[in-house]
């Protein structure tokens, strides 16, 4: 029996200009990941460059969050080819690639996501589930238009490169990392600090106004509106591990009179 091609709404709704509210995963579990998509977040990112996430691990989360209406979105720790394979192969549809610097680098995680003749993506559908093991019909022609590359800017190289970088055809959007840019700027652990707020300033306004989506990550409700002037889409405003812990402990002060 055919299985149907997998749309991707994250890439739909980053083209759309549609406001989509996320969070990390990065507890790398399966259970906690499915009381993540059971709330109101448009998009989970599960992260496996700071979290200990793994193939498996992503392969168990990206299961559980396709039975609810959450875009699943991927983070491997860096531009490995072999690995942006693995993962395209076992489902995941949109992926965020780190520490994206230079227009070349966007050009070739292109090409790692792409099957031939637009790219170098090996092909192994008889044993990949985003082809449902060949269960797709033309999936090999189709896969392309259904992918979702995201890069992120978290560097002052990055910064200089930004316009390039989203002048790539493939690029779907640019995600800012103000805790990698205050601490390369020089202001390790203020993200907020009033130099990174102008950096991005500068820069979230040269994403849209190249035609691509722009997100960041913001924990603060005033200071992501501020963003979303600026034309911020796409946003990261928590993560699972961060929102138990202060869960956690605010309950904890509760009882402790």
């Amino acid at each position: 029996m055919s299985q149907p091609m997998p749309s991707n709404l994250f890439k739909q709704q980053l083209a759309a200009g549609e406001l989509q509210l996320g969070a990390f995963l990065g507890l790398a579990d399966a259970y906690s990941a499915e009381v993540m998509a059971s709330t109101d977040f448009d998009w989970l990112l599960i992260d496996g460059e700071h979290g200990p996430n793994d193939v498996r691990t992503i392969l168990a989360q990206l299961q559980v969050l396709a039975a609810y209406p959450v875009s699943a979105v991927v983070r491997p720790a860096d531009h490995n080819t072999a690995t942006i394979k693995q993962l395209l192969d076992i489902g995941a549809q949109s992926l965020m690639i780190p520490m994206v610097e230079s227009a070349e680098q966007a050009e070739q995680l292109v090409q790692a996501m792409r099957y031939p003749p637009a790219g170098i993506r090996g092909v192994g559908a008889g044993m990949a589930r985003a082809a449902r093991w060949n269960g797709v019909p033309g999936y090999l022609n189709r896969a392309n238009d259904n992918l979702c590359l995201v890069a992120q800017i978290e560097s002052s190289a990055g910064l200089v490169e930004i316009e390039a970088i989203a002048a790539v055809d493939g690029v779907d959007g640019l995600f800012l990392g103000p805790a990698d840019l205050a601490a390369e700027m020089g202001y390790l652990g203020q993200p907020g600090h009033i130099e990174v707020r102008k950096a991005i300033e500068i820069a979230l306004p040269k994403i849209r106004a190249a035609g691509k989506a722009a997100g960041i990550y913001c924990s603060a409700p005033e200071v992501a509106e501020s963003y979303r002037t600026l034309g911020a889409t796409f946003l990261l405003i928590g993560a699972d591990t961060m929102l138990l812990r202060s869960a956690a402990d605010a309950h904890l002060k509760r009882f402790r009179l």
